[in-house]
């Protein structure tokens, strides 16, 4: 588990930088599988599961984990699949809470299982 999942997320109102793309790389090499489009302004990952009853289970934690850490994503999933996308939207950006949330994601016991 990264020390990044260890985090409490601290909820970002606006008025404060997004990362630098140098930051936002650094954070990145403590994810696996994540990645970092081409503005440096989002992180993605995705994930594959062997049926939709799992995929939906999976987003049901990540619901529960995400209105815990008060920080949401946006979820695309369908039969065998789910692509999770963190940006923080007051800022239109990525903050450190992004990266404590997608640790958060990763450590879910069937985000493990995921190919």
């Amino acid at each position: 588990m990264s020390d990044l999942a260890k985090e409490n997320c601290i909820p970002c109102r606006g008025g404060v930088p997004p990362l630098p793309r140098e930051e936002a790389e650094a954070l990145l090499r403590e994810l696996a599988g994540w990645r970092l489009n081409a503005d440096a302004t989002q992180i993605a990952r995705d994930f594959k599961f062997p049926d939709f009853a799992t995929t939906l289970a999976f987003i049901v934690h990540i619901g529960a984990t995400a209105e815990g850490a008060g920080h949401h994503p946006d979820i695309a999933f369908g039969w065998g699949y789910a692509t999770i996308a963190l940006h923080t939207h007051a800022i239109g950006g990525l903050q450190r809470a992004d990266f404590v949330l997608a640790a958060k994601i990763d450590a879910l016991p069937l985000a493990k299982s995921a190919g």
